[in-house]
Order: structure tokens, then sequence, then C-alpha cells
């Protein structure tokens, strides 16, 4: 039986919840919230919540490690429960991304991104999938680093949360269907159909 590994990154800790540098969290935990899973204890500096019975499996996981040492809990996992690298999607924020955007990838480098770096030094390749969840630059003379550690806006809460569940969504779309599909149907602005059903619940 394949077992799907989905990966959130992040800090670990209350001071870090809801900020920019924890939606890869966020969106995995919306994901054990669909799947009524709920997380627990990892053969690793990790926590994890699977399914059961089912095939393909779902893994989905928050490392402890904290950001920048993602990649020894992930390696860890990928040999603990024996998954393939074309089973792993990781699930990362992008300041490069407007508010709202998703890219999805078979494999590429970084980014920039410290947690990307670990995990590609860990496994020794780049040949992962990855999504990426866009927070926004923000003001570009302010330090990146207290721009992600950051919490959203007021005026940010519906786009972040709308981007959220869609991310989720195409986590789902990964476990059914493989990266190709999720780059064909989540790459890129957010269909106007969505939008559309969006504008029409919220004037119903």
């Amino acid at each position: 039986m394949s077992v799907r590994l989905i990966v959130g990154l992040g800090n670990p800790g209350r001071k870090y919840q809801g900020t920019r540098h924890n939606v890869g969290f966020d969106v995995v935990g919306e994901v054990a919230t669909r799947h009524s899973l709920e997380f627990e204890s990892a053969p690793t500096e990790a926590v994890i919540a699977r399914t059961r019975g089912v095939d393909p499996g779902l893994l989905v996981v928050k490392p402890l490690t904290f950001m920048n040492r993602s990649g020894l809990a992930v390696a860890a996992l990928v040999r603990y429960y024996r998954i393939t690298l074309d089973d792993v999607l990781i699930v990362a924020e992008d300041v490069e991304l407007p508010l709202g955007r998703l890219r999805a990838r078979a494999s590429g480098g970084d980014g920039g991104h410290n947690g990307l770096a670990s995990i590609i030094d860990a496994l020794g390749t780049e040949g992962f999938s990855r999504l990426r969840v866009g927070v926004g630059r923000g003001d570009v003379r302010r330090d990146l680093a207290a721009h992600v550690l950051s919490r959203f806006e007021t005026s940010e809460e519906t786009a972040i949360r709308d981007s959220i569940a869609r991310a989720a969504d195409a986590v789902d779309a990964f476990v059914g269907n493989g990266i190709g599909y999720v780059m064909n149907r989540f790459n890129g602005p957010e269909p106007e159909s969505s939008v559309a059903d969006k504008e029409n619940s919220e004037h119903s």
C-alpha cells in the first residue's frame, strides 16, 4: 500500500501560530481536520496524523525541529515509512507570491526558503514535489525575517483563510491524482469560478 507524505513547514510554539511563516502548518492542519485525523507523536521530531486502511494512505506531518532543520524530520520519516520521493509533497509559504496565489512544482531549488533548503540537503535531491502558498512581500523596506514572522493583517484574513482552504484542496488532489494534476489545476490565480461562487454566497 502506498503512502503520500504531506509535510507542512512551520515553527513549533504558540508565538509562531498564525504567522506567515507557519502557513504550511495551517494547511496540513486543515487537511487533518477534513479527514478527521488527530495529530500524535512520531518516531522523529514531528507530530503526524494518518489514515488507516485506505490506499493510498495519507501521512500528514508538522516537523518540530524549527524551520531551518526541517530536513532532519522529513528524511527520518521517509526512511522509517519507506516512502518514495514521488509520494512526498512539501507545503511552504512564499513571500514572492501574492496573497491568495498557489504554485506547485514537481521539483526545483529552495527559492531562498530555509526549510526547503534543509529538506534538499537532508534528502540529497531536489526531486520532490512542493506546494508554495503566497503570503505576499508587503513593504519591501521591511526586514524580510520580521515580515515572515508577522501575523496577517485584518484586511488579509479572509484571503488567507480562502488560500489555506484551496491549498488543502490541492493536497487532496495530489493524494488522488499526483503533482501534474495539481499544477494544471491550481497554479496561477484563483479560478474565476471559485471567485464567483464566493461572491454569490456572500450575496445570497
